[in-house]
């Protein structure tokens, strides 16, 4: 029987299977959180997952709505305060993957959360960065999880919040970093690798269902494609049920309060 799922679940498990067991992993909010706990949930049970307010270990039965949602604290093994956090966990080089998502994106993957337009008269007023510079700089690499579109790729950056690739190159080496930076973007179309060299954004592999037309009027610059790019293997009825069953709780959990 042919399993039914939608772009987003699509997005969502795919980001999940980057995942590892031996990871510990700095999650966003949102989508890397969903993506973070149904790794933890199917194939990779013993990952380490901290949250930005101090959670370590934390495996919430439903998804927080912010990090400060009292479900991380409750089910974590340990809660450390912010800067201990950052200065200690985060900065000292203990954190494998970060898991990030953001408003908008450019080719060699930095991100935007800031503004769009004029910086003293934006367009849009976005919410900043939190720690997602610091977490983009200091994990040992960086996987992003964003709907591919025209409003979210774009060619130009108002606003680089998070540093991914820079210029592209060794620019993230010239400035003094030792991490690898974002290693991966998923989409709901398709996911991107940095090219080895250049570091642009390639696609890699494309979800069943969608054609390289596609991707291309979606996405705000001209996309590159690697030689032969894989499909994206579909969600198995495992996968499937748990993001669906994480959801659901979490839908009645904050209706209910």
């Amino acid at each position: 029987m042919s399993i039914e799922f939608t772009p987003t679940e699509m997005m969502t498990i795919a980001a999940a299977r980057a995942l590892t067991n031996d990871d510990v992993c700095f999650v966003g909010i949102g989508a890397p959180s969903a993506a973070c706990n149904v790794a933890r949930l199917t194939h990779a049970p013993d990952i380490t997952l901290i949250y930005e307010s101090g959670t370590i270990g934390t495996k919430p039965d439903v998804l927080p709505l912010s990090i400060g949602d009292g479900e991380l604290c409750d089910t974590a093994l340990c809660t450390v305060s912010v800067p201990e956090m950052f200065r200690y966990w985060l900065q000292g080089g203990r954190i494998t993957t970060g898991f990030l998502g953001g408003a908008q994106i450019d080719r060699f993957a930095n991100l935007n959360t800031t503004v769009v337009g004029n910086y003293d008269k934006p367009k849009v007023r976005l919410p900043g960065g939190g720690g997602a510079p610091e977490i983009a700089s200091n994990c040992g690499q960086i996987y992003i999880t964003m709907a591919l579109n025209k409003r979210g790729f774009v060619d130009h950056l108002d606003f680089i919040t998070s540093m991914g690739h820079g210029e592209g190159g060794d620019h993230r080496a010239r400035l003094g970093m030792k991490t690898k930076g974002p290693t991966r973007v998923i989409t709901d179309m398709c996911m991107f690798e940095p090219d080895p060299v250049t570091k642009e954004l390639t696609v890699v592999s494309i979800h069943r269902g969608v054609t390289r037309a596609m991707i291309e009027d979606n996405c705000g610059w001209p996309v590159r494609f690697a030689t032969e790019p894989v499909e994206t293997p579909i969600p198995t009825e495992t996968e499937i049920s748990v993001l669906r069953d994480i959801n659901a709780r979490t839908k009645k959990a904050h209706e209910a309060a």
